[in-house]
């Protein structure tokens, strides 16, 4: 659809002006609080990915745009986004006193083609911060789940559905100025227009090489950069994705300062960052298993490979040729694929944010048990599962099994912390024999299932098992366990 101040050769637009559709009520909580009566953590990854990308369908969008070209969303309503985050939040998190310049705060400016930090060192105090905003800064917030709870739960929810990190800074800018030169990133961007106004400039990628980069680009100058694809002003509860690669660069109007977030993912997630893992472990595999390739090499090969005999027709160097292709080609056949993603997922979960919990999941996991002192001594301690209690998993996407040298690990995610890698892999050891009743906790999602039916061998082994996931916050019960 067209949209009246957009420039654009390339890219497309939606106008979501108008009524909202119905069931979609004002402001980022609601929505949040909405997605929490749904059961499956996958319908609630799908349902806000669907909300963040309206009025253009999912199915559109990752047919259309996923990877492959930039979109606009002007939706016409500035309460689109209420509630996931504002300046006054960006001042709380100044005057909570743990905001440090570099580590979570940058001051950046550009002006005349020219880029430049400014972060002082140690405690970014409020007084010296919006001093640096008067005097034409902008501030980039870096991580701002870190301080904001709804920003913690947005990016949980999300990752989920991207199967990658979600990831997420925030941009402050003044009017009248520009806080960064134009460069271009390794992850997929979505621009979400808080408050204010801003104007933006997208191009393509300038060479192939530069299409879906694996590593975010240096400063550019002006000069390097062409014609956009799509130039436009950005208000608030409007939506701009761009894929990786593609060099953009947003500046504030004279009559407005702009609060925006992005929200970033797939960020070293390709099929070659896959492969980066897959293929020394295939060759690894193959080097023990198949006595083709821990044969030597002919004595003489050094006399007709290499550059400088690149040019020469031997039939030696066809040989040669072929046999490094023949072997590439067998490679396949020992690559443990499924053991390699496993290692991803396992990284996966390493970078995720742990899980916020409704009120109701509180309840029933162990994050709600009552434990306490009183009255000279602990109370209320037991956890009490039965054959007969009822169990899911809190999440689908908060667990992985690995096969590992050193046993089967569980990994997880629910003692993460909202810092990024704050803390090591969270994981137990699992007797291998527990590994169907994982699977089978994992298969009967979002339902309930009774302690009793878990395959395991004797029922102590079931309770065991189920108080250990409950007791790291794993599992959740059908209603809250209470002492007897």
């Amino acid at each position: 659809a067209g949209t009246p101040g957009a420039k654009r050769q390339g890219g497309s637009a939606a106008n979501a002006g108008g009524p909202r559709p119905a069931g979609e009520s004002g402001g980022v909580v609601e929505v949040l609080r909405r997605l929490g009566r749904l059961e499956d953590s996958r319908q609630r990854g799908a349902e806000l990915f669907r909300w963040l990308v309206s009025p253009v369908p999912p199915g559109e969008f990752l047919g259309r745009h996923w990877e492959r070209a930039p979109l606009l969303v002007r939706r016409g309503d500035p309460g689109y986004y209420t509630g996931l985050f504002s300046t006054a939040d960006f001042d709380a998190a100044l005057r909570g006193g743990q905001v440090d310049f570099g580590t979570h705060l940058d001051v950046t400016s550009y002006s005349e083609g020219v880029r430049e930090t400014h972060n002082p060192s140690g405690r970014a105090l409020p007084a010296v911060v919006w001093d640096f905003y008067q005097n034409g800064c902008s501030l980039r917030l870096l991580s701002p789940q870190t301080f904001s709870s709804t920003v913690w739960h947005f990016l949980s929810i999300l990752q989920e559905h991207f199967g990658s990190m979600a990831g997420a800074n925030t941009y402050l800018t003044p009017p009248g100025t520009q806080g960064f030169a134009p460069h271009y990133d390794d992850i997929e961007a979505f621009v979400l227009q808080l408050e204010g106004k801003k104007h933006w400039r997208v191009y393509s990628p300038r060479a192939d090489a530069e299409v879906l980069p694996q590593f975010s680009s240096a400063n550019l100058t002006q000069a390097e950069l062409g014609e956009p694809v799509l130039e436009t002003v950005l208000e608030a509860g409007d939506l701009l994705y761009f894929p990786r690669g593609f060099i953009h660069q947003g500046d504030c109007l004279p009559d407005a300062h702009s609060l925006h977030i992005t929200v970033s993912s797939y960020q070293r997630n390709s099929w070659g960052d896959l492969l980066e893992k897959l293929l020394p472990a295939a060759l690894q595999m193959a080097l023990e298993e198949d006595v083709e390739y821990r044969q030597g090499l002919p004595m003489d090969y050094l006399g007709y490979m290499g550059v400088a005999n690149s040019d020469a027709v031997d039939a030696r160097r066809t040989a040669f040729m072929e046999k490094v292709q023949s072997l590439i080609k067998k490679l396949v056949h020992y690559a443990p694929i499924d053991a390699a993603v496993d290692q991803r997922a396992k990284s996966f979960l390493h970078d995720c944010l742990p899980p916020v919990l409704t009120q109701s999941e509180k309840a029933q996991s162990v994050y709600g048990f009552p434990a306490r002192w009183q009255d000279g001594g602990p109370r209320d301690v037991d956890v009490l599962i039965t054959k007969d209690t009822e169990v899911r998993l809190l999440r689908h996407g908060i667990i992985r099994l690995c096969n590992e040298e050193a046993g089967v690990m569980l990994y997880y995610t629910t003692e993460n912390s909202r810092v990024y890698h704050k803390e090591e892999p969270k994981f137990l050891e699992i007797d291998p024999e527990y590994t169907d009743s994982i699977e089978f906790l994992l298969s009967s999602y979002p339902n309930h299932v009774s302690v009793d039916s878990l395959p395991c061998e004797t029922l102590d082994d079931k309770i065991s098992l189920a108080t250990l996931l409950f007791e790291k916050g794993i599992l959740t019960t059908k209603k809250p366990l209470v002492q007897a």
